[in-house]
């Protein structure tokens, strides 16, 4: 197993960072592999997400699908912080070329709420009124479900960047306007089982969100274990609320069943308020998940309450990258909400973000329009350098990357945070033995 597994330390990669060329134009060649160096990415001075303003004049319109309002606000700001980013990192080097033209790129808020009529209701606004181009979003793959259909209705291309559940994009749920950027829930179970495959931990507790995500994340752990850690326990398996307050009555059951590592796909805020409430109850466990990269709660806890965490990701994000340090020094003067340890540093989901973005907009370059067919025929089995200077690839039948995956377990001390444990060495999963087999139910993939 360790063979097939591969270890890198911080330093690698540090030249190959953005798969983005924009200004070449349509000339170049479809699936042609792409990347610049850091230093291409535009003079960021003075960016500030919580300032930013669209440009004026014919531009290319991205509707930002999130929950700004609400429970999950944060979760918006994230996608706003990155949005803006990308946004104005192409305005400041003159857009990209759609229909003969250099135009630059405006964003307009849908505001979600993280619930179903609220984002129906988004998606019908940005298409029929403020008549976007590109439908971008969201966390939560039932409200995915919502802008998928939409997106199919209206004509408009989707990029799903934030929702997992393999489901998403086979059967009837398939449209050729959604391209599905993350990762998904086969590839999550399929990561952390490799994992785990060499270590010592052999009880696990699951704990989900109870939702279409939180079950599907949950089988497809239990079958990631059942391939690649025969000996594995489930020791115990629960579901909760979305925005759950009170997690005592789960963590009661997960302290009596002698688990020795809880997995949960919760994302924020309830993965910070199970890590929270967990410390709190004397519960030390370690946890393993994929959206453990909120610096704020890690610091609620202390580098003690995080030491040990197993974060598993789609893109992990070297410390000494340059556009890690273009973000940094900008993060320096950004204003309320942004100013907090949170966007301090690029982290892996609002790098995984900005990649999405910059490879749509890439492929609209190559396309040398906005229009949803063109890009289509030019995102289909593209292959494109990403962030970190991996090899992906949207597969043409189902719309879904191919990538690698990586898993890093929480230290301190650490180089990024002084006041919490954060990423030390990066396992790296090769794509071959993480990626969801082609849907069989699909005549696109036969």
């Amino acid at each position: 197993m360790r063979v097939l597994q591969r270890t890198i330390w911080w330093g690698v990669a540090a030249t190959v960072l953005l798969g983005v060329t924009l200004g070449t134009g349509p000339a170049q060649a479809a699936g042609a592999a792409r990347g610049f160096n850091a230093s291409a990415v535009a003079d960021m001075t003075g960016f500030d997400p919580a300032k930013f303003e669209n440009p004026s004049g014919d531009v290319v319109k991205i509707g930002v699908l999130a929950p700004f309002s609400g429970d999950a606000a944060s979760v918006g700001q994230i996608y706003w912080a990155t949005g803006t980013w990308v946004a104005s990192d192409i305005n400041r080097r003159g857009g990209i070329t759609v229909d003969g033209k250099k135009k630059k790129i405006a964003l307009i808020k849908g505001d979600t709420m993280g619930k179903p009529a609220n984002t129906k209701q988004a998606v019908e606004k940005l298409c029929l009124q403020d008549k976007v181009d590109v439908l971008w979003g969201t966390a939560g793959s039932h409200l995915t479900a919502i802008i998928q259909a939409e997106a199919d209705k209206y004509k408009k291309l989707h990029l799903n960047s934030g929702s997992l559940s393999d489901t998403l994009m086979e059967g009837k749920a398939f449209t050729p306007y959604t391209f599905q950027h993350i990762w998904t829930t086969h590839s999550v179970g399929a990561t952390l089982a490799k994992f785990f495959a060499t270590r010592q931990e052999r009880k696990f507790y699951i704990l989900n969100q109870d939702y279409v995500f939180g079950h599907e994340l949950a089988e497809s752990f239990k079958a990631g274990l059942k391939k690649y850690v025969p000996d594995a326990q489930i020791v115990g398996e629960d579901f909760h609320p979305l925005f759950n307050k009170d997690f005592a009555p789960y963590l009661t059951k997960v302290k009596a069943s002698g688990a020795e590592m809880i997995f949960t796909g919760d994302w924020i805020p309830d993965s910070s308020n199970l890590l929270k409430q967990s410390r709190q109850m004397g519960i030390n466990l370690p946890v393993a998940g994929i959206f453990l990269d909120d610096i704020n709660g890690l610091i609620a806890v202390g580098p003690e309450g995080s030491k040990g965490l197993v974060f598993a990701s789609e893109l992990l994000i070297n410390f000494q990258d340059g556009i890690q340090h273009k973000w940094h020094e900008a993060w320096k003067t950004w204003a309320a909400p942004y100013n907090t340890p949170l966007y301090e540093w690029l982290g892996s989901t609002t790098g995984a973000y900005a990649e999405s973005l910059y490879w749509l907009l890439d492929a609209m370059e190559r396309a040398g329009s906005a229009d949803a067919e063109k890009v289509i025929k030019v995102w289909e089995g593209d292959e494109w350098t990403g962030l970190i200077g991996q090899k992906l690839t949207m597969r043409a039948c189902d719309h879904r990357v191919v990538r690698d995956t990586y898993v890093t377990e929480f230290v301190s001390p650490n180089k990024w945070y002084k006041d919490c444990a954060f990423m030390d060495k990066i396992t790296t999963i090769p794509a071959e033995f993480v990626t969801l087999p082609q849907p069989k139910d699909s005549s696109r993939c036969k």
